[in-house]
């Protein structure tokens, strides 16, 4: 059997980046059980309510969601266990001191397969105001108009 290769995407926190001003990202590793990993590979997983912390020089993501597996035994997983993120020392010794600024937090972006192995996006992240939100939604929908009205004058001309 062919080795897989690729990237595959399981789940998205999409809220975070709409909660959040994302500065920094980093990929880790997990550490995982065999009934997460098949969990994982039947696609489910929820990272919305998940951050992570570090403590004593490792790194770990609390509170992400990834059901048992259906067809497991008694050698299932809890749903929202804390697991253990693999990371560089040097990488988390980085995170750790900008954690310690104030109003930062280390949070899931995504979850994902890499060449078969289960990793998750992090992102060391501020969190928005309620004006930084509507200011970013019109920007959003600003953009969203202009390249409306842009591809509608170039059908208009007969598409030169």
């Amino acid at each position: 059997m062919p080795r897989e290769t690729g990237r595959k995407l399981i789940a998205q926190n999409k809220r975070a980046r709409h909660d959040f001003f994302i500065e920094d990202t980093y990929e880790a590793g997990l550490v995982l059980t065999g009934t997460e990993v098949k969990s994982l590979r039947a696609g489910k997983a929820n990272l919305t309510d998940g951050y992570a912390t570090v403590q004593d020089g490792e790194a770990w993501l609390i509170n992400a969601y990834i059901p048992e597996y259906s067809q497991g035994t008694w050698t299932n997983h809890a749903a929202r266990r804390t697991r253990k993120l693999l990371l560089h020392r040097k990488e988390i010794g980085k995170i750790e001191a900008t954690l310690k600024e104030r109003g930062l937090t280390l949070i899931p972006l995504s979850i994902y397969f890499k060449d078969g192995k289960a990793k998750v996006e992090v992102g060391v992240a501020r969190g928005k105001k309620d004006y930084d939100k509507r200011q970013t939604l019109m920007e959003k929908q600003a953009n969203r108009e202009m390249a409306r009205a842009m591809s509608n004058a170039v059908r208009r001309r007969g598409g030169r």
